[in-house]
């Protein structure tokens, strides 16, 4: 049964793994092992744990808001001592005013009320009546200078009721509105279908449907109300399979392992817990933070040295997720790294293509899979300028150059040309020029022949862009990749374009000696990932591409492309050692381009300086602390000060404070180069909705 309709998209690499040897998923040899994430809950604990989300970025799972902020609110150190302070006062009040309320009261009331009429059960209910009286006021002095009531609350009263909360949370949990209990499915009770929630719901009390079956049932559920038409089918798969119905193409319901805390219910990750610092937001002191699609489809931009944790602490657990999402039929990832990075194990991935491997089961289309010229041009255009070859190198006459020889060749062959023939045809070699020619000819292209003419004028005239692009495609006609990127038919190399299914590919870039090449075929995936994103006519499957290392990659055209992402429910993750690797006249596009920004310990100045702009100010209150020579008083008075200054060589001194409101940085080039804690990061989000958070201090290891 296929409700999603996502099986089909095994036939875009079939024949590929049919042409070359499988070989047996093993994880990198060099990535270090990942610790075992915490263990994970019940399937029912889990979908009964109350998700608040509070604020973008905050860990929805069982958070507690924080209680409401009061600015006023005395420090617990100085409630403490005020109020000790105020109980040996009013101790030493009522010691030394023990007979003083009688002998005042005796000369204001008549002796007679003292006497009580002669009983002397009314005489000494009047006098403790006094003595109470003046208890009473002894203690509402003192209580109120002690800030008694505060006391209470905050120590007795709210220790009392956090268990009684928590007692009714817990019994709240237990026993759920049975309309609104997640576990039994309402949603199907309300369609008319009670076997298959009942089918449901038993399965997820036995344990036998995990948060990835649920996840991916619901969705195959929403499907199902787009279009009534799979009702039956739908109903029939559950009643017959249970929790592993509407699976994943690859028969997959979990990942080999997980490192991170993932809650599939609101699709977020948790990479950490904000700092219990006065710097951060209130609502986020000691929360945990999440990255989730509605913050990942902004596109995020990483910037950390080596050793920082930007792979471990960020890509690995975004990776996972998104791995996860997948298999529940939500999402598709394709992960871009150097060989032996930690992106998890091959296992949790479908396509696996380690460029430069012969041992490779997969290849990559060097055209993205499209059959039109002018964008098969566009996209290598794109990956053959790095952004650092100056004005000259213009994204537009390489697209046109490009295309004035991918249109003529497919023209007559049916197909875009192999990386040698494309290489000969940008050097100008005249053979090839002259067999193209003659097809063309042949085949009465006249068209593509005038095309192919123009693009011969240009070659001749020095300077041409031709020769830089020949240099460049030259870096992938070696013969470490040769196999790789086939055009002929003999395989079918697999291309971003199926990025309608929910897929998990991993793509490792060739090792050393390859440095300039694994660049350039970053830069074709992202272009092509850009592309094939937009293009896409079903858009309700989040596509994500993360990129962990971003080097050399960005481009005007790449910065653009990143823009247009966010309408197209589609993201980026770029990982960065440093903005130098970025072109320095598109360093702050690239940061105004992406809504998640996140700066690692360690940065350099200039580097924070960039990110300080990009988060830019805000209003503090700032106070200014003026001291004077204290010259008040008389003989006496000063006479103290000085034997004061006589015995402690200190002059006594008057302040003054004066506190204005003035226009601060969020957090300054020095404060991040400076103060961010090792294994800690500044992070900042935006949702697609726009909405936007202040940078928060996280500790990636929390």
């Amino acid at each position: 049964m296929d409700v999603e309709g996502t099986h089909g998209y095994r036939d875009g690499y079939r024949d590929t793994e049919a042409a070359r040897p499988p070989v047996p998923r093993q994880s990198p040899p060099c990535a270090p092992p990942m610790p075992p994430g915490p263990p994970a809950p019940s399937l029912v604990t889990w979908l009964r744990t109350p998700r608040i989300a509070e604020a973008p970025g905050i860990y929805a799972y069982g958070h507690v808001p924080r209680p409401p902020e009061q600015p006023d609110r005395i420090p617990d150190r100085r409630l403490v001592g005020g109020a000790v302070l105020s109980l040996l006062g009013a101790m030493l009040v009522w010691s030394l005013l023990w007979d003083a309320p009688l002998n005042l009261i005796a000369v204001i009331v008549p002796e007679s009320w003292w006497l009580g009429g002669g009983n002397e059960y009314r005489a000494a209910l009047f006098s403790y009546s006094m003595y109470a009286v003046t208890a009473l006021a002894i203690v509402w002095i003192f209580g109120r200078t002690g800030h008694w009531r505060e006391v209470l609350r905050r120590y007795v009263v709210a220790p009392l009721r956090r268990p009684a909360a928590a007692a009714a949370a817990t019994a709240s949990a237990a026993e759920p509105d049975p309309q609104h209990d997640p576990v039994g499915w309402p949603q199907l009770r309300a369609a008319g279908q009670p076997a298959v929630a009942e089918r449901l719901a038993a399965e997820a009390r036995s344990g036998r449907m995990n948060d990835v079956d649920y996840v991916r049932l619901h969705r195959a559920w929403h499907s199902v109300q787009a279009d009534p038409s799979r009702l039956d089918a739908y109903c029939d798969a559950v009643l017959r399979q249970g929790a592993a119905a509407c699976i994943h193409p690859s028969g997959a319901r979990d990942l080999p392992a997980r490192a991170a805390r993932h809650d599939l219910f609101t699709a977020q990750v948790r990479i950490g817990s904000a700092a219990s610092s006065r710097r951060n937001p209130y609502a986020y002191r000691g929360a945990g933070i999440a990255l989730d699609p509605a913050l990942l489809g902004t596109s995020a931009v990483a910037v950390g040295p080596p050793g920082s944790g930007k792979t471990r602490h960020l890509v690995r657990p975004v990776v996972e997720s998104l791995c996860l999402q997948a298999l529940a039929g939500t999402a598709a990832v394709i992960a871009v790294g150097a060989t032996g990075a930690d992106f998890g194990p091959a296992d949790a991935f479908d396509v696996v293509i380690a460029l430069g491997d012969p041992n490779s089961a997969h290849d990559l289309d060097l055209y993205g899979g499209t059959s039109d010229p002018d964008e098969a041009a566009a996209i290598l255009a794109a990956a053959l300028l790095d952004g650092f070859d100056g004005p000259e190198a213009d994204p537009r006459r390489a697209a046109t150059a490009l295309g004035q020889l991918l249109g003529p060749y497919r023209a007559v062959h049916g197909r875009f040309p192999a990386v040698s023939e494309l290489r000969e045809l940008l050097d100008a070699r005249p053979a090839a020029l002259a067999a193209l020619r003659e097809a063309l000819d042949e085949a009465d292209e006249h068209a593509w022949a005038r095309e192919l003419a123009a693009r011969e004028r240009q070659a001749e005239r020095p300077g041409d862009i031709g020769t830089l692009l020949a240099d460049r495609i030259a870096l992938l006609d070696r013969p470490a990749f040769a196999g790789f990127f086939d055009v002929t038919g003999r395989t079918r190399p697999f291309a971003l374009r199926s990025l309608e299914h929910p897929l998990r590919v991993r793509i490792d870039l060739p090792g050393r000696g390859h440095a300039e090449a694994s660049r350039l075929l970053t830069r074709l995936v992202l272009a092509q990932f850009t592309a094939a994103a937009t293009a896409r006519t079903d858009r309700s499957l989040f596509a994500f591409l993360v990129l962990d290392d971003a080097a050399h990659t960005v481009t005007a055209e790449a910065v653009r492309g990143l823009q247009r992402l966010r309408t197209a429910g589609a993201g980026a993750l770029l990982a960065l050692r440093s903005l130098d690797e970025v072109p320095e006249t598109l360093r702050s596009a690239l940061l105004g381009a992406t809504g998640c920004r996140i700066a690692l310990s360690g940065v350099t100045t200039w580097d924070g300086k960039r990110f300080a702009e990009a988060w830019g100010t805000t209003w503090v209150e700032e106070s200014d602390v003026t001291r004077a020579p204290d010259l008040s008083g008389g003989i006496l008075r000063r006479t103290l000060r000085g034997i004061r200054r006589l015995f402690t060589g200190e002059a006594a001194t008057t302040e003054s404070v004066t506190v204005r409101t003035v226009e601060r940085e969020r957090w300054s080039a020095s404060d991040l180069a400076h103060s961010v804690p090792p294994g800690h990061a500044v992070v900042s989000f935006t949702t697609v909705d726009g909405e936007h958070a202040p940078p928060v201090l996280v500790d990636l290891r929390g």
